[in-house]
């Protein structure tokens, strides 16, 4: 079992390694400061996270928010010493296995750990690794990084379809991954070590089509002067992806139905047919059912691509994924820009959540690779992600003395009535006199002036 211990003190963390030390625990690793555990807790792996509540500059509930999403299979546990219950609603609901108030009893310290070891042994086989994969997803399609129930439903099924040989066609809005589930369909099939040739159908010129599918012998036409093995023949013994393949034109979908079903074609210039075994897979993000009865595409040709039916959700339906994905694409983009960003605000994961994405993975993919670049400070911040920040409230709740609490609260109702002082002063259980004074001793401080004036109290 291996244990990190975050705290801002070197005694409490000397002290819980020797206490962890001396019950069994050889493998326990400490770090100081909520920056220096999200960076361990990204570059290695860790069963329990012990995470002290109140840190300078990042406290503990800020680590939780921005790690537990990445990190399902990691158990943290809250030590504070502060006993809050809205602080500990939080922090359970973002993810955490217990909050022990200090000082903290050692045997139920130790207890603690025993159990929140034993939940990540039951969940361990179902739970998504840091790159998305669970134990339950297929090796084939181990690319596909997902934690979603339906996800896992859909490549299960994929698996078994795989195993036939047939055609597949994938159906999904832009950007659902549907060549990487291709793919995987491939690597799972009778001959997944043969090629895998990917077409984008709506790229071809309808003139080009026979050539391109088909081949060509040298001098088939002019500038015709050398042979050409078509897309058919390039995946005789393994996989053609046929993407978009609902923008097939109307007058070409009748010859590719005759290779389907013959598997045989001839190609322009030659006398002589060409037999391939080719395992067509086809995606598109076209109603084809609705197609076929407009007569915009042959139904034959339909249920020839339609042995097996996938259809991937978006992204907004995945549910988890958003996380999941954005975690990998700042992995991947960081190594791309040789940049060390250590994850997600809360608030900017939030933004990221929330956010509408219609060309679902893809654009998530180019938004945090945009915010990567962007990026001025260990983590992805809302600006990043061309979020507008909220003006600064003067008013945060932060340690401090009595007085300056009162003016932080005076501030807060002023904002909140709209700078409507009579409003305010009955809020605050004091007369309009009593609020005017303290107003004009908050004007004499320089960082109220400003935010007063903004707040058109006159």
């Amino acid at each position: 079992m291996r244990i990190l211990a975050v705290d801002d003190e070197e005694i409490s963390l000397s002290s819980i390694k020797r206490l962890l030390n001396w019950r069994g625990y050889k493998d326990v690793e400490t770090c100081r400061g909520g920056a220096e555990a999200i960076r361990r807790l990204r570059m290695e792996d860790f069963d329990i996270v012990l995470l002290d509540l109140l840190m300078p500059e990042m406290d503990g509930l800020t680590v939780l928010e921005t790690v537990k999403p990445y990190l399902p299979q990691t158990e943290f546990i809250i030590l504070t010493a502060v006993d809050d219950l809205s602080t500990t609603v939080r922090a359970i609901r973002t993810g955490a296995y217990d909050y022990l108030v200090k000082p903290v009893d050692n045997e139920l310290l130790i207890l603690t750990i025993q159990r929140a070891y034993e939940r990540k042994g039951l969940l361990n086989s179902l739970a998504p690794t840091t790159e998305g994969r669970a134990a339950d997803i297929p090796e084939a399609f181990a690319a596909t990084i997902t934690q979603s129930p339906r996800m896992k439903s859909i490549l299960a099924y994929a698996q078994v379809m795989a195993r036939s040989g047939n055609p597949v066609l994938i159906t999904g809005e832009s950007g659902t991954g549907k060549e990487l589930v291709a793919r995987g369909i491939h690597r799972a099939g009778p001959a997944p070590g043969g090629p895998f040739i990917a077409v984008n159908v709506s790229a071809i010129p309808t003139t080009m089509f026979e050539t391109q599918f088909f081949g060509h012998t040298r001098g088939a036409f002019t500038g015709a002067d050398s042979s050409y093995r078509g897309f058919f023949e390039q995946a005789d013994g393994g996989t053609l992806f046929l993407d978009e393949i609902g923008e097939l034109p109307a007058g070409l979908q009748s010859k590719l139905l005759r290779v389907l079903e013959d598997h045989t074609f001839t190609p322009l210039g030659s006398n002589r047919a060409v037999q391939v075994d080719v395992r067509v897979i086809s995606a598109t993000n076209m109603d084809l059912d609705r197609a076929s009865q407009e007569g915009r595409f042959r139904l034959d040709l339909f249920y020839r691509l339609k042995s097996a039916h996938i259809h991937l959700p978006p992204l907004s339906e995945r549910e988890g994924d958003i996380a999941l994905l954005a975690n990998h694409f700042l992995k991947e983009s960081g190594k791309r820009y040789a940049k060390e960003v250590l994850g997600f605000s809360p608030e900017a994961m939030e933004i990221l959540r929330q956010g509408q994405y219609r060309g679902n993975i893809r654009e998530l993919a180019q938004v945090v690779e945009n915010a990567v670049l962007l990026a001025d400070a260990p983590w992805i911040l809302p600006r990043h992600l061309g979020a507008t920040p909220p003006r600064p409230v003067p008013f945060a709740r932060r340690m401090g003395t009595l007085k300056e609490n009162e003016e932080a609260h005076v501030a807060y109702v002023l904002t909140n009535t709209g700078g409507d002082r009579k409003q305010t002063a009955r809020i605050l259980g004091i007369t309009v006199r009593q609020l005017q004074r303290k107003i004009a001793q908050m004007r004499q401080q320089t960082h109220w002036q400003d935010y007063l004036d903004d707040t058109t109290v006159p």
